[in-house]
């Protein structure tokens, strides 16, 4: 079975939409500097060489509307040096900076980050310029696509088929949910207006009239979980399970400038301890970059649509001990914030 681990990475508006004088933040976002170390971007890549891991890094290419001096690139290129995938991602918020009156634009339209319900015409135009991104920071061209905040609709896929763009992974119903049940996925491989989907795998961690739906993540999915729903779901029988993580998940911040930070020991412990598992299970396991495994062939029971469930009582300890991390961490930062100043 296929495990693909994919890190969406991007910068952040940083509240700036809500109020014109805030600014951006930029590959702070990425490395997660804490003491002069890299808590992010180095702390991923020392964990996946450690244990021979594939990763996919998607790459989000719009902030280029505001920063004009590519901190990304030699981010990506950091990444592409260390043998991952590279694939693209997109946030359509970052184009509004390209008009001089984009405040006045956002107080009109708020919802400038929306994929769902954008024309097809402008959805392939943001997809055009993330390729040309690609092309002038000398990387292959993106394979797999995945949508700011795992937003889809129909219009989105006909969009990436004609970017010709083959894979995406678009869907993570405990992020997002359409509504509609053509889109009702919750793992493995599914072909959706020419495009193969692989949605980042969706389960329930507990059920009272009915499931409760959770996407797995590292920050949301303690190691205990990943475990047991990947033993689960090679047991039954799928090909490939997605997981999502982001690198400013291994860092606590106070405020949105990302000045104060500290290591997230909690989400760091999860995103080693399943390397290793992966590293040591090569039998069964192969952590993969999502292109390749997208590029598999198909199974004949590759359209199967399973909801996997996990163990509820992991799931109790997993909130418990979330709850008091985050707390001592709102804690720690305080008390360094008021020794700072």
């Amino acid at each position: 079975m296929r495990v693909c681990l994919t890190i969406d990475t991007e910068f952040s508006i940083a509240g700036a939409f809500a109020d014109p004088a805030l600014r951006p933040v930029g590959a702070q976002m990425v490395r997660c500097d804490v003491d002069g170390r890299s808590q992010g971007l180095d702390f991923m890549l020392d964990c996946f060489a450690r244990n021979d891991i594939t990763a996919t890094f998607f790459i989000e290419t719009l902030h280029r509307h505001y920063f004009r001096d590519d901190p990304m690139r030699p981010l990506a290129q950091r990444m592409a040096d260390a043998g991952h995938e590279l694939q693209l991602h997109a946030h359509p918020c970052w184009a509004v900076f390209q008009h001089d009156d984009w405040a006045e634009r956002v107080r009109r339209e708020p919802r400038q980050d929306d994929f769902a319900g954008r024309d097809e015409a402008s959805t392939l135009e943001l997809l055009r310029q993330g390729q040309a991104t690609f092309r002038e920071w000398g990387l292959a061209p993106p394979q797999v696509f995945r949508s700011a905040s795992l937003q889809h609709d129909a219009g989105l896929y006909s969009a990436i088929a004609a970017a010709g763009i083959p894979y995406s992974s678009n869907i993570g119903l405990a992020i997002y949910d359409s509504g509609d049940p053509r889109y009702r996925l919750y793992g493995g491989r599914h072909l959706r207006h020419g495009v193969l989907e692989c949605p980042v795998l969706t389960f329930s961690d507990w059920r009272l009239r009915r499931p409760h739906l959770k996407t797995l993540s590292i920050s949301g999915t303690s190691f205990a979980e990943t475990r047991t729903l990947l033993e689960r779901a090679r047991r039954a029988g799928m090909e490939l399970v997605v997981i999502l993580t982001h690198p400013f998940e291994y860092v606590q911040s106070r405020g949105a400038d990302y000045r104060t930070l500290r290591r997230h020991g909690v989400n760091q412990q999860r995103l080693e301890r399943l390397c290793a598992y992966l590293a040591a299970n090569g039998d069964r396991y192969q952590a993969s970059g999502l292109a390749a495994a997208a590029g598999m062939p198909l199974a004949p029971r590759q359209a199967e649509n399973h909801l996997l469930s996990g163990a509820p009582w992991q799931s109790v300890c997993r909130m418990a001990t979330q709850v008091l991390y985050d707390r001592y961490g709102h804690w720690a930062l305080a008390r360094q914030n008021a020794g700072a100043a």
